[in-house]
């Protein structure tokens, strides 16, 4: 078995964020509660951990419990010193540079965002407040592009899919390159990284030189996603319910891969969205995909949206299976759609102001085994807001499978308990049994052990 090898480094950006008030240094170097120190190392731990196997923050804040970073400044402009990093950031002692940029961008998020949430949009109600403070963030990150048409694809999926998947979801990448259109993920491995490399290559043959491979993570589950080194802008968004309004926000359609519960989270999410009657005339392009073999997947997928949510739900995606070509044509008349919606409004191409995202879809959910108890898994409330809550129901579970927090709760007080109407027990019953049969939950699915139990009323 080989040692694992370390660097020490000092890293300087390139040509942002060049500059730091005393003030922000002493916060991102503050060890207390109240600083930003022990979330910045752990996300600038996940950036130089980039190509990771591993799927739990609790294993890599583990493996490298020695990496420290500190920030000095060399003729009053920024560096970063990194101590006992891992050596696969480096190359002949020097710093990979899409891992530099990396670096850096999560300085700037982590400081802006912390700016941003302490003194955002006074006076406006809490909705409106953080589709703003989304607005910003983005807007501060040049993640918006004014006066483009509709182009920008979100692709959800699991970080834990097999080769088969994988390899089909770069062929729906590349298609999508071919029609010229960029890529928004979540940014990590597996369903979030083949789209973007097989857009790389389209991207060449159009002689695209700035193709857009955004990937949008937040600071809970960056250590278990790390980047992937395709991604040239990286956003970190405070917290998981501001990532997936970044999405819907920014992006112009969705498309889904195979996935663990992470993605039948944000399933939940758009159709928690595209329920509401306000947002009935807004065009959203969706659609469910994957190779041929994963009609099981889906059907088990649809099968529980209609047992739980009903047929409305279910109309408003696509099944396509096994056939790359056609899901890209299609995205391509949805984003046409887009485009002619949102000229006709006079709305902008760059970021989704119609669409109206309910405050129980935008408030951070912590979940704690007194708040996944509570939860209304109840078919008597409107289909959007059952939605809100299996969604929270959903998240509960990523946490406790790879977030230092929820894993630790678990620790403690043993599974997560779910309560709801039977009926909407047992297809959740069905959706799960199935993510853990299929191994669909974590990379190292053989040492998987359920974070959660199920209860009928």
């Amino acid at each position: 078995m080989m040692t694992e090898v370390f660097v020490n480094a000092s890293v300087t950006p390139i040509d942002s964020l060049d500059t730091l008030s005393p003030y922000e240094v002493a916060r991102l170097q503050d060890r207390s509660n109240n600083g930003l120190y022990a979330l910045f190392r752990q996300c600038a731990l996940a950036v130089l951990n980039t190509g990771s196997e591993m799927d739990s923050t609790r294993k890599v804040l583990d493996r490298y419990r020695d990496f420290d970073v500190s920030i000095s400044t060399k003729f009053s402009d920024v560096q970063l010193d990194l101590h006992n990093a891992p050596a696969s950031a480096f190359v002949d002692g020097e710093i990979i540079q899409g891992i530099r940029e990396h670096l850096f961008s999560v300085l700037r998020d982590l400081l802006y965002v912390q700016d941003e949430l302490d003194n955002c949009c006074d006076g406006l109600g809490e909705s409106e407040r953080t589709t703003n403070l989304v607005f910003h963030i983005l807007r501060h990150a040049g993640a918006m592009r004014p006066h483009v048409k509709p182009d920008m694809v979100v692709c959800w999926g699991g970080h834990s899919i097999d080769r088969v998947e994988y390899e089909y979801t770069k062929k729906v990448g590349y298609e999508l390159g071919l029609r010229k259109l960029n890529i928004c993920t979540g940014c990590g491995p597996g369903a979030m990284k083949g789209p973007m490399k097989g857009a790389t290559i389209a991207h060449s043959k159009q002689r695209i030189a700035k193709g857009r491979y955004l990937g949008i993570t937040e600071p809970g589950i960056i250590a278990a996603e790390s980047p992937n080194p395709i991604v040239n802008e990286l956003l970190i968004m405070p917290d998981i319910e501001k990532r997936l309004e970044a999405f819907v926000r920014v992006g112009h359609g969705i498309i889904v891969f195979p996935g663990g519960a992470g993605t039948a989270e944000e399933i939940l999410y758009i159709l928690g969205i595209l329920l509401r009657e306000e947002n009935r005339e807004v065009p959203f392009p969706l659609i469910f995909t994957g190779p041929e073999g994963s009609e099981g997947y889906f059907e088990t997928v649809d099968r529980f949206i209609g047992q739980t949510l009903g047929a409305r739900a279910q109309s408003l995606y696509q099944v396509i299976v096994g056939d790359a070509h056609q899901v890209a044509a299609q995205m391509r008349l949805g984003l046409a759609e887009v485009t002619a919606h949102r000229k006709a409004q006079r709305e902008s191409y760059h970021f989704n102001w119609q669409l109206k995202i309910p405050l129980a879809l935008q408030q951070p959910f912590e979940p704690t085994h007194e708040l996944m108890a509570g939860l209304n898994l109840s078919r008597h409330q409107p289909d959007y807001e059952l939605s809100a809550q299996l969604r929270r129901a959903l998240s509960g579970i990523v946490a406790g499978n790879v977030k230092e927090q929820g894993i630790r709760a678990i620790e403690e007080h043993g599974p997560f308990e779910l309560r709801g109407d039977a009926s909407v027990i047992a297809a959740l019953d069905e959706l799960l049994s199935a993510f853990v049969e299929q191994r669909r939950m974590k990379i190292n699915h053989e040492d998987y052990v359920p974070c959660f139990r199920l209860a009928a009323h």
